[in-house]
């Protein structure tokens, strides 16, 4: 893709600029306080911070403030240790979490969960090498993406769980499994994301598109297709690329934040 000299009129270095400016001033530690990554951040070992991010990720939409209610809920009913809970809970430990429930993810989403990542747990040291496994034929994120929901659903399940984790090859614009992603391996100086995953580089990463960063970017003209699904990812992540290809989705900071603090 090359990149257009301008949008809706506004040339593209003005845009590039202003977004630029905007990152700046949305990823700081500041960002975190009433943001998801909080949740995460409550922790400092790999296992614990991968597992409290991707299961606050999976409840991630509506209110932010009940997004962290019920993400702290979640953390709670496993004693605040997720990857001991998740490696040694019995089966009595897994079935109080039948009362969890935040929308509609209820707790036998919830205990699901739990068990998907045990079997993870068990045969892989981390999410990201089930992702690289994805991606090793190809070397495409989307891939990677795909095969790590593949891994998870690979135990018995009821159909319902699956609606919880986006289905990228199905359409999906996956953008709690995007924003999940830019926390693991997004980092730089701000201390807002954490980098920890290693092995998957920055340039490769999707936008996470919602209803916030998808108006901005069509109040700036970076992004031409109405729904929020995962051509509408590429076709903007494509553009970011354009502006940043060492870290496009820094710019998620600077849509998120226009929308949701600006109205923009």
């Amino acid at each position: 893709m090359s990149l257009k000299e301008s949008y809706n009129g506004i040339p593209a270095s003005e845009i590039k600029a202003f977004l630029e400016e905007k990152y700046l001033q949305y990823n700081t530690p500041s960002f975190i306080d009433c943001d998801p990554i909080s949740i995460p951040h409550g922790f400092h070992e790999l296992h614990d911070r991968e597992i409290s991010g991707f299961l606050t990720a999976a409840i991630a939409w509506g209110r932010r403030d009940l997004i962290l209610r019920s993400s702290r809920t979640m953390l709670e009913l496993m004693d605040n240790s997720p990857y001991e809970f998740i490696s040694t809970a019995s089966e009595n430990e897994l079935q109080r979490l039948i009362r969890f429930v935040h929308r509609t993810f209820n707790g036998t989403d919830y205990i699901y969960f739990i068990r998907g990542l045990r079997y993870i747990y068990s045969n892989f040291y981390s999410m990201e090498d089930v992702v690289l496994q994805g991606m090793m034929t190809s070397g495409s994120l989307k891939d990677g993406m795909s095969h790590l929901r593949k891994i998870f659903f690979s135990l018995p399940h009821a159909t319902r769980n699956e609606k919880h984790f986006a289905d990228v090859m199905g359409g999906a614009a996956g953008k709690r499994l995007n924003m999940f992603l830019r926390w693991m391996v997004r980092k730089d100086n701000s201390g807002v994301d954490f980098g920890i995953w290693t092995k998957v580089d920055p340039s490769i990463l999707y936008i996470p598109l919602d209803l916030h960063s998808g108006n901005t970017a069509r109040r700036l003209g970076l992004l031409t297709r109405k729904m929020n699904d995962w051509k509408s990812v590429e076709e903007l992540t494509g553009i970011l690329r354009e502006f940043d290809p060492a870290d496009p989705v820094k710019y998620d900071f600077a849509l998120f934040g226009l929308g949701v603090n600006e109205k923009f």
